[in-house]
């Protein structure tokens, strides 16, 4: 996957064949990520596995792991918390994202490994590829694709799969 420029906002992500628009961070791409800094983090990363929504569509075909997202589902962005960039259960008491959401971007979430093991603090949290919210806005450091092209991805993608950030 790369950016179309250095500070650019949309790259393409090739997957085999597929040759995809995909949405950035507002900050374009860097090699050193901070917590809230808006980058997509550089580098090559592990899919760890993904989340969805059973009751906004179909279990996705993919040969990651997979789990059905709760409404109670979160990560924590807390970056002197203990569960900093992890998974946790809401409510929680320190920051954290809601993997259920309204606007029905993480209704498939991805969870790329950047920052997982490990983990740094402030070094950045939550980095998922996701669906892309209309006319591929700029996300806040995910990759975020069309639903119907993130579905086809992750039919293709497996746990050895790797995704470069360039």
């Amino acid at each position: 996957m790369r950016s179309t420029g250095p500070q650019k906002t949309v790259g393409r992500l090739s997957c085999g064949n597929l040759l995809l628009r995909c949405a950035l961070g507002r900050s374009g791409i860097r090699s050193r990520k901070c917590e809230g800094d808006g980058a997509t983090p550089r580098g090559t990363f592990r899919l760890e596995g993904a989340y969805w929504r059973r009751d906004v569509l179909a279990r996705p075909r993919t040969a990651l792991p997979l789990r059905i997202t709760k409404p109670q589902d979160g990560w924590c962005d807390a970056a002197n918390d203990r569960n900093y960039n992890c998974p946790i259960t809401h409510p929680y008491p320190a920051s954290a994202e809601h993997l259920w959401r309204r606007d029905r971007l993480y209704d498939v979430v991805v969870v790329i490994d950047y920052n997982r093991r490990p983990r740094r603090r402030a070094s950045g949290s939550a980095i998922f590829m996701h669906v892309a919210s209309d006319g591929l806005k700029p996300t806040e450091g995910c990759v975020a694709l069309k639903r119907s092209d993130l579905l086809k991805v992750l039919a293709r993608v497996g746990r050895r799969t790797r995704i470069t950030i360039i």
